[in-house]
């Protein structure tokens, strides 16, 4: 398959990527590039799941990128994180590292795998407004229209979706004709885990959120001056407990239908590396509920790996 140049490690949320990714970071001497949406924000740490602490093991600190980067309010996109990934990924090959992708935002892992060419798309006020009293159904069902790439796992706002729809109508116009970064070649490590015990691990760690704190990082963020409209617009934790603290939901509705809505998140984005096979990439799926310390022996033992060590 060539010299790997990129450890890639996908899942779907809750699956224990991190884990596996700092585990094999430490194994291999190497740094972690995140490939998360929403953990590109400060300040918002329990919502997006940074975990940061896990990013230490056996007492060594285990370096990561582009968690962290951009305030809150702010709306990053896929162009901007192509820029960054590529910035930080050939950085490290330079020190003659192979950096881990690690992540669930499946846009942005294969923006960067294969390089494709995005358009940084302005604002159009005039498709926005012809949308802007459509329900998120009627929205959704409008994007399922459009062919063209755009991450549509994260569309759980109706502002998502009408980003998103507007970010097609723009490349249906100015389609780019080639890729403007090289394509990479990855080993790309999938971590599977059954539907009974994704549903429980979702659960499980919802409910430890919400009693580290949640509802007050949230509530903080509004108090120092964010928008609520724009919490909302990050979708999933953000959204409900922003409408649970502005009074439109009461708390068992807003942890119901969180609930609900990140399961269903969960479902989009096995659904979306699924659909990178039909692409034509290749992922070496691995039980979640194997040790980790199993995960690193089975992937110590392919040839891309040791050909990693090698380099």
């Amino acid at each position: 398959m060539g010299q790997v140049e990129l450890i890639t490690i996908l899942g779907p949320t809750a699956s224990g990527k991190t884990t596996l990714a700092v585990a094999l970071a430490r194994h291999l001497d190497t740094e972690i590039i995140s490939a998360d949406s929403r953990q590109v924000y400060r300040q918002m740490n329990i919502g997006t799941g940074k975990d940061l602490g896990d990013y230490m093991i056996e007492g060594t600190n285990i370096p990561y990128h582009l968690i962290d980067i951009c305030e809150p309010g702010t709306k990053y996109n896929v162009f901007q994180y192509q820029h960054d990934f590529f910035n930080i990924f050939h950085r490290l090959r330079k020190k003659g590292k192979v950096p881990i992708l690690c992540g669930g935002t499946g846009m942005y892992i294969e923006a960067v795998l294969k390089g494709y060419k995005l358009l940084d798309v302005p604002p159009n006020p005039e498709l926005r407004n012809s949308l802007k009293e459509k329900s998120l159904p009627e929205l959704e069902k409008i994007l399922t229209s459009y062919k063209t790439l755009h991450n549509k796992t994260d569309v759980d706002s109706a502002q998502r979706a009408i980003r998103a729809i507007e970010i097609e109508e723009y490349y249906r116009n100015k389609s780019p004709e080639k890729n403007e970064f090289e394509a990479i070649n990855s080993f790309i490590i999938g971590i599977d885990m059954n539907r009974e015990l994704r549903r429980k691990k979702i659960s499980v760690r919802l409910q430890s959120r919400l009693d580290e704190g949640m509802v007050d990082e949230v509530r903080k963020l509004i108090d120092a001056g964010i928008q609520p409209d724009d919490l909302i617009y990050y979708g999933l934790e953000y959204k409900y407990l922003t409408l649970y603290i502005t009074g439109k939901l009461t708390y068992k509705e807003m942890f119901r239908q969180l609930e609900i809505a990140i399961h269903q998140f969960a479902k989009r984005q096995m659904t979306w590396f699924r659909g990178m096979e039909r692409r034509g990439f290749t992922i070496h799926w691995i039980d979640a509920s194997i040790p980790t310390e199993e995960k690193i022996m089975r992937f110590a033992q392919i040839d891309a790996l040791l050909d990693i060590k090698n380099i």
